[in-house]
This record gives structure tokens, sequence and C-alpha cells, in this order.
């Protein structure tokens, strides 16, 4: 078989086993939020309204059909990623993703970055220098990083570079004249303000984006940190390793070019799988720094009982889980062969 063809099955064959995945976590999310007694309806706004015009709005959202017939409704309104209407405050799905994705794909994409920047030197520190002063300090950065609560870390770091020195702001996604003059092109407020040009709304974003994108960060550095200090120590001690010392080989060139590029390879794997536990931190993290995003929403929506926006949420999280870790399988097996076999 040809390489394309190698490929070209194997991304068919992860399509294919997605397609039950998905199925498996509709089902979960859909019989979860039917568990508690009564329907969404009376459950968020019972005791509000009269009796009258809570069954008249449980007709009008399909609530008094049978379950079965519900949760194949369910079935196809995400198959058209339709996710329902919140019944708080009437707001789809869908808008409610195109207006507060935004903040939260800001949120994970420079958690991630810092994730990346700050835990891949690192780790090839600890692996270079293992069993080393050095390496049991960053082990234990990493274990602690990776165990302490977000919103934990979010207090503390508000309290020392926001409150007592007095470096960062504490809260919000930027200042509120930053926010009610810049112009909505992307819902990124990011890219929206560079587009016009407004550099120091820019700068302003950023700075705002420092504390929470650390916090949320730590979450997932120590487990790049781990990883890539364990692989850069395989490496080093392969056969090829050896051999590249033997030929004159620098020690620095061996550790950069050998055992620190052949680390990366399980990382890139990895950072799919930490997609989950950054949505899940960015919850905590946007509570605890008011951060404008998903989590905050959903937050809102689970204090209200308003069962259709926390399902519509965690389905669309489930959903960006999924593809995430399709995309993370593709790229994996471009990069390595051996595991499209």
């Amino acid at each position: 078989m040809s390489r394309a063809g190698s490929l070209r099955g194997y991304v068919l064959v992860r399509i294919a086993l997605m397609i039950p995945m998905v199925w498996v976590l509709l089902t979960v999310v859909f019989l979860m939020m039917r568990v508690a007694p009564g329907s969404p309806v009376s459950a968020t706004l019972g005791g509000k309204l009269p009796p009258a015009e809570i069954a008249e709005r449980e007709a009008a959202l399909g609530f008094d059909r049978p379950l079965i017939v519900q949760y194949f409704d369910y079935l196809w309104d995400a198959v058209r990623f339709q996710f329902g209407t919140t019944v708080t405050d009437g707001q789809t799905i869908g808008s409610l993703i195109v207006e507060n994705g935004g903040a939260t794909l800001t949120l994970t994409v420079a958690a991630l970055v810092v994730a990346l920047v700050f835990g891949l030197p690192l780790g090839l520190i600890a692996g270079r220098y293992r069993e080393t002063i050095p390496d049991a300090f960053i082990r234990v950065f990493a274990i602690l990083g990776y165990a302490a609560p977000p919103f934990f870390v979010g207090l503390l770091a508000q309290l020392l570079f926001a409150k007592n020195l007095d470096w960062l702001p504490a809260s919000k996604m930027a200042s509120p004249i930053t926010q009610a003059t810049a112009e909505v092109h992307t819902h990124i407020l990011l890219i929206d303000l560079a587009i016009d040009g407004n550099w120091d709304g820019v700068w302003d974003v950023i700075q705002h984006l420092i504390l929470p994108a650390t916090t949320l960060g730590l979450l997932v550095m120590g487990v790049f940190i781990r990883l890539v200090r364990v692989n850069v120590g395989q490496a080093l001690g392969g056969d090829y390793v050896e051999a590249a010392r033997a030929r004159g080989v620098s020690e620095r060139r061996v550790v950069s070019r050998h055992a620190f590029r052949n680390a990366l390879v399980p990382v890139v794997t990895v950072m799919g799988l930490q997609a989950a536990l950054l949505l899940g931190g960015a919850v905590l993290t946007e509570q605890t720094f008011s951060w404008p995003g998903l989590g905050t929403r959903l937050l809102q929506y689970l204090n209200s009982r308003d069962y259709i926006g926390v399902q519509g949420l965690i389905t669309f999280f489930a959903l960006i889980v999924v593809f995430i870790s399709l995309i993370i399988d593709i790229v994996n097996a471009l990069i390595d062969p051996r595991v499209r076999y």
C-alpha cells in the first residue's frame, strides 16, 4: 500500500471510529440532563411563572413529548449543530458560542502557548540534568502546577500581582473603555482591536490576559515538563545518540537535534488530550478572573438550573474535544508513519 493510501485509510478509520464516540457522548449528556425530576423549564422557572405559562413553554420546546422522541430530536439537532435555546434568557446556544466563544478561545490558546514556551525548555533541562538539584526543583514545580486547583492559583496570583504589587489587572478581559470602543469583526477582542489598529487596546487585553493564561497554563505545563523529561532521558540513552557522540558531535547539538526533537513526537499527541483539561480548567479560571467566556456562562446556567444551556454548552465542549483528538491523530500520523499501521 502506498504512503498516501495508508494515510487516507487511517484517516477514514479514525473518522468512522469518531461517529460512535460522538453518539455515546451525546447520549450520556442527554441522559444526565434528564436525571433531575421535572422538565428543564419547570426546574428553571418553577415558582416564577404560573403553571399554565410553564406548560405552554414546555410544549413550545417539545418537553411534553415522550422521552424517546426528545432524544431523537436532540440527536437530529446536534447533527445540524443546533444545540437548543436557553430558558433563562432565550438565547440560542449557537449565538452564545459566537459571542462568548472568542474569549474562551483566546484564553485556552494563550494558556497553551504559556505551557509550551515554559514547559518544553524546563522539561529539556530536567531531562538533560536528571537526578540533579535543577531536576528536583523542576519536578516539584511540575507536580505543584498540575495538582494546584486553578481557582486557588488564580486567587493567589490576584492577591500578589494585582493587589499587593499592582503590576497587572485583577479581572475582566479588558478595561471598560477598550471594550466600549472596540468594533466587532470576529468576536475575538484581541483580533478585532488589531484589525482596527488599536494597539493600546491590544496591549490592554494582553495585560488582562497574562494572569488567567498563566494560571490555566500551569495546569498543562506540568504534563509537558514530565513528558519531555522522560523522553529526553530515554533518547539520551539511545544507540543513535551514542553514535553521534562517537562521531564528535557536540553535546549541545546531541541534546537539541536528536534527543529533544524525538521527545516532541509524544508531546503532539498529548496536546490533543489536554484540550479537555484546558476546557475544564477554563471554567474555573474564567469564573475566578471574571473572564466573559463560555465557562462563565456555563456556571451561570448551572446556578440558575437552566439545563438547556448546560446541555448545549457541554455538548459543544464534547464535540470540540473529539474533533481536536481527530486532528491530533492525523498530525501524529503525518509525523510518525508507524502510527498508521
